[in-house]
């Protein structure tokens, strides 16, 4: 079957099984950012933002993206590179490797929650972005100041 998305504001068409989910589907048009982990849905790398919310692309069937507007961390522009300078201001040292599904999660949950999320908010939302190098203390202290600007 043939998809048609706009991933990153280019239109592309896509010829995809029914079973196909987006995390392949993204990577085959070229979009090597959006990671495999887990496949189960629960680590967060392979998060990418459909028409502007967060959704696991491991588990997303690419069917229902068709028609839709697909986020990668390469369109996420400015305001990626202010999450992850917030980020590095407070001194979280990451790999890099579950940074975009990070980073687009918590674009994703400015739109959707505001500058006022509190920190159990942040912590909720964010549930399920693991990361292996840090400590999630200085996430969320990144992730405040960021919402502070």
């Amino acid at each position: 079957m043939n998809i048609t998305l706009k991933v990153n504001g280019k239109k592309h068409t896509a010829e995809i099984s029914p079973d196909d989910f987006l995390l392949e589907t993204l990577r085959s048009l070229g979009y090597k950012s959006v990671k495999r982990g887990c496949d189960t849905g629960s680590c967060g790398l392979c998060s990418v933002l459909v028409d502007g919310k967060p959704v696991l692309s491991c588990s997303y069937l690419s069917a229902r993206a068709d028609g839709h507007e697909v986020t990668t961390i390469e369109g996420a522009g400015e305001e990626a590179k202010k999450v992850a300078s917030a980020l590095v201001g407070e001194g979280v040292e990451q790999c890099g490797f579950c940074s975009p599904g990070l980073v687009l999660s918590i674009l994703g949950m400015k739109k959707e929650l505001g500058k006022e999320a509190t920190d159990d908010q942040i912590k909720n939302y964010l549930n399920g972005n693991l990361c292996r190098c840090t400590g999630y203390e200085g996430q969320l202290r990144g992730i405040r100041k960021y919402l502070e600007v």
